[in-house]
This record gives C-alpha cells, structure tokens and sequence, in this order.
C-alpha cells in the first residue's frame, strides 16, 4: 500500500511509495506482454476517468489500464458532464460518492481541481493533469521508462527542455528526479522559464548546447502550437534551431544517452523526424511503460501489496 490516500501531486508521494509503484508496474508489464492481458484484481471496483479537458493518451492509458485490472471502467468527458450546465466541481463529487465509485481519475483545465474533489468524496483521486500544475503519473512513468533503459535512478542526469512555465509535466518531474536522488536541469529560453527558476529545485540552463554533452537524457517538452501566434519568442524555426533535439546534437550526447518526450510530439519542431524514429529515442516505451504504471497505481492507491496480484 502507499503512505498516501491520493495522488494529486507528486510530493504526496514518499521515496518509498515512488519506487512501490515502480516496483508493482514490473510485475504488471509482465501482465501486458501476454496474450491475455487481464487479471481479476480488481474485480467489481468501479473507477471513472472524468476527463474535463481533451485527452487522448492519458484517459485511454487509464481506461486500459482499469480493465486489465477487471475493474469497471466509466468514462466522463467535458461534453457529457453536468459540469457544463453549471455543476460545481464540488457537486459533481458529491454526486460521484453517493454513487460508490472507488477511484476517480481526474484531468481539468484549473489548478488545484483534483484537490477539491479529493475534499468532498470518499473515492481515492489520481490527479490526471492539472493545469499548469502537476502530471503526477506521467513523472512515474517517465522514472519506470528511465530505469528500465539505463538501469538506474539515482545519479542520473535530465535535462528537462522546452516551455518549463506553462509544463505540467516539468512540474511533476523535477521533484520526482529529486525524490530518486536524479539531477534535474530545466533549460529553455528566459521567457519560457519561471520568474525565478531556481525555485523549481532543478539546475538552471538556457542553451540546450551548454549541457548536451552531459545529461543521460534530454526530456523534450512539447511547444504548444495551439498557442504559438501568442508564444514568447520570435518563430517557431527559431525555437527549433536553439532548442529542438536533431541528429547534431544526439550525437553530442554521451554513448547511452536517449531521449524523451511526454506526447504528443511535433516532428520537425521540438524534434526531428530522425531522432524520434531513431533507437535512442524511447518514446513509445513510455507510452506503453504508462500503462504498467498506471495499473500499479491503482493496485496501491486500493489496498494491494507491491508485487501482488500479478501472478
């Protein structure tokens, strides 16, 4: 079990816990790799993703991940939600509990959403994406992704690069480096870094170049292109050449290094064609690392053992 009753933000999680999830989704990738991916686990648990902001590989990783679990998997999205005649977010939990649900996942557009409906219901809540807050999940997967390819944690170096201000992902990830005894740098332009970077609890960088010969993993981070016209620098070409991840700089990495990049991705901007198709790009891993992950979560946050039920 965990120490925790949600996963809202990753600091809810000790050291301890983090590698208990890391631990648990061993065994539930093992369950993946079958040829009958299910186990009766968590059978007649109701879990619910209610996914007020689009979704794509999150809601369906969780969806996926409930059922190999034999859990009951309900779906809610912005448009069928009562939400959208004016329900508070407290009511609809309320409205949730009296309906005996276990688990709700739970992704919104606000900050601090999760929180409030972990305060008006008995159901454990897994954060699903917060605003520019935090990506709790996604920060696990991306350690199981790490550890699986380089065989460690601790000592690890990450350059986390991109749009670290608005980066939910950032957020969730600095401290979870940190909690496993990884060091973290952000590295992006001035305008994409918070008034006082150092505050992040990660090395500070603002070339790409400067660092490249010594991280075991560039994270590349998405540039939001539904927002580029409003981005706060000069043209997305020039983003690119400064701090896209191309074949150039790959190979200016160490010998073992690979990159990262939490989806989805825009080819050509933040990288290459060449690099995210190439072997030292481990981005479907993570992907399919998500579910393992997210099935451990689960397992934990409803009263299983690490290393249980997966036999």
């Amino acid at each position: 079990m965990l120490s925790c009753r949600h996963i809202i933000d990753i600091e809810d999680l000790t050291a301890d816990d983090i590698m208990s999830v890391l631990d648990a989704a061993e065994s539930f990738k093992e369950v993946n790799e079958r040829r009958i991916k299910k186990l009766p686990t968590l059978r007649g648990r109701t879990v619910i993703n209610l996914f007020l902001e689009p979704s794509t590989r999150t809601r369906t990783s969780f969806e996926i991940a409930a059922k190999r679990l034999s859990a009951d998997a309900i779906n809610f999205s912005a448009s069928t939600s009562a939400t959208v005649k004016g329900e508070s977010l407290a009511d609809t939990a309320e409205t949730l509990s009296a309906m005996a649900c276990d688990l709700v996942v739970v992704r919104h557009k606000y900050a601090g959403a999760p929180r409030i409906l972990a305060e008006h219901m008995d159901a454990h809540v897994i954060n699903g994406g917060d605003g520019m807050h935090q990506h709790p999940t996604q920060a696990l997967l991306d350690l199981f992704t790490m550890r699986e390819r380089a065989g460690r944690l601790e000592g690890l170096t990450v350059a986390i690069v991109g749009d670290i201000v608005h980066s939910r992902v950032a957020g969730s990830l600095v401290p979870a480096l940190r909690a496993v005894g990884a060091t973290p740098i952000v590295v992006g332009p001035p305008t994409l870094m918070p008034a006082r970077p150092e505050a992040l609890g990660a090395e500070v960088a603002f070339s790409l170049d400067e660092v490249i010969g010594e991280i075991d993993v560039a994270y590349m981070l998405r540039v939001q292109m539904e927002r580029a016209e409003g981005m706060p620098f000069p043209s997305i070409r020039e983003y690119s050449r400064l701090f896209g991840m191309n074949e150039v700089r790959l190979a200016r990495m160490p010998a073992g290094a690979f990159v990262m990049h939490p989806g989805p991705m825009n080819r050509g901007v933040e990288i290459t064609a060449g690099v995210a198709d190439s072997d030292r790009s481990v981005v479907l891993d993570q992907v399919n690392s998500g579910v393992a992950v997210r099935m451990a979560a689960m397992y934990l946050l409803l009263g299983g053992e690490p290393g249980g039920g997966a036999a």
